[in-house]
């Protein structure tokens, strides 16, 4: 029984990890470059055994008829990514507070981590909270004692009584779509670019996932989060959303530079999550995600990364702290399949902008475990 549990518990080396200043330069291999396989092992846990899927994320739930999308793994050019293994990453981070920060895309990561780290630990017991912009999944883990003895020349064990060990391990997500403030004004919603006092709730954190950058592009008074945007001393009705998020962008570096010990809390800035309604930018013009079965072949995109991707690289560099950079834009851009589409709970419309669960954010938090253990 202990050989077993031993060999179960592998520390094996993939790579060999370097920190540049604002980007993660991994030696010898690049994570982020490859190809989808079919891998029959895939998924890593089912929709059904994990409390924590929202209905618009759930697709086999709602009616998605194919499972093929389930069985692809990311298989970088040049090295092995480690399998994900909660057990190991609840020992890890033992008594240690983790926050992902961002959009609906960062809610999408935190619930696929949570049910990650739930299938590897079942028997756990959880504590759950939401409560408006903030959400937070405690994990605990039932064992019991073993006592050693002999009878009769034999070794034997007996189960003498349950103990709940306290991994201690709480995940939170804060929902703040653009991180910087919108604030009420007397003439509305006031996106305000150099404006952070939501950031008081990400301070004393272990481990920070950022993410922001679809609610930057929404148009229209149903659809995007304020009614004007404060830049400096100007407010106007509206702004070139590229310069507005990289004004943004640039108010939270300076935050995370003044406020982060990167002694204490590692920081990643998830890259951007790309959407597939519009089928010109793979070669098939009359099509969206609806309906696609399988990625996109080789590992490049044919109208390359987007705008924001460049911003995004600008404002890491620029820093005083180290933040990695987790760039999944290319390798999301060739999972055309994965979308929810129109399988979902009140799914009204074809969502091509998040991703089922089990799906792609199980290999962004893949490589984010890859990228915290090597």
């Amino acid at each position: 029984m202990f050989m077993s549990l031993n060999q179960a518990i592998r520390a094996e080396k993939y790579y060999n990890v370097s920190g540049i200043r604002g980007r993660k330069a991994i030696t010898g291999c690049n994570l982020f470059i490859g190809n989808w396989v079919l891998d029959p092992s895939f998924p890593l846990y089912d929709s059904s055994s994990c409390p924590f899927i929202d209905a618009e994320f759930d697709c086999q739930k709602y009616g998605r008829p194919d499972k093929q999308y389930l069985k692809y793994a990311w298989k970088p050019d040049s090295c092995a990514l480690p399998r994900f293994d909660g057990v190991d990453f609840l020992k890890r981070w033992k008594e240690k507070k983790i926050m992902f920060v961002g959009d609906s895309l960062s809610l999408n990561m935190w619930e696929s981590l949570c049910c990650m780290i739930h299938a590897s630990v079942p028997t756990t017991k959880t504590s759950f909270l939401r409560k408006e912009a903030l959400s937070s999944v405690i994990f605990q883990c039932d064992e019991h004692y073993l006592i050693m003895a002999i009878q009769n020349g034999l070794v034997v064990m007996i189960v003498v009584g349950e103990f709940v060990k306290d991994y201690g391990v709480t995940i939170h997500l804060h929902r703040t779509p653009y991180l910087v403030d919108i604030i009420p004004e007397d003439v509305g919603r006031v996106l305000t670019l150099d404006s952070i006092v939501a950031g008081n709730s990400w301070k004393n954190m272990d481990l920070l996932i950022f993410n922001s950058w679809h609610w930057w592009t929404h148009n229209g008074t149903k659809s995007q989060g304020w009614d004007y945007i404060r830049d400096g001393p100007k407010l106007v009705k509206d702004m070139d959303r590229l310069e507005a998020y990289s004004k943004g962008l640039s108010t939270w570096s300076r935050w995370v530079d003044l406020n982060i010990d990167p002694s204490k809390t590692k920081v990643f800035f998830q890259g951007i999550s790309p959407t597939h309604y519009q089928g010109k930018e793979w070669n098939q013009p009359k099509k969206s995600c609806s309906g696609e079965l399988e990625p996109l072949s080789g590992s490049t995109y044919p109208v390359g990364l987007p705008p924001a991707n460049n911003i995004v690289n600008n404002v890491l560099k620029k820093m005083k702290n180290q933040v990695h950079l987790l760039d999944i834009t290319l390798l999301s851009q060739l999972r055309k399949d994965a979308h929810p589409s129109s399988y979902g709970a009140d799914r009204a419309g074809n969502d091509c902008s998040h991703w089922c669960l089990p799906g792609l954010p199980d290999t962004w938090n893949q490589l984010l475990y890859a990228a915290l253990t090597s």
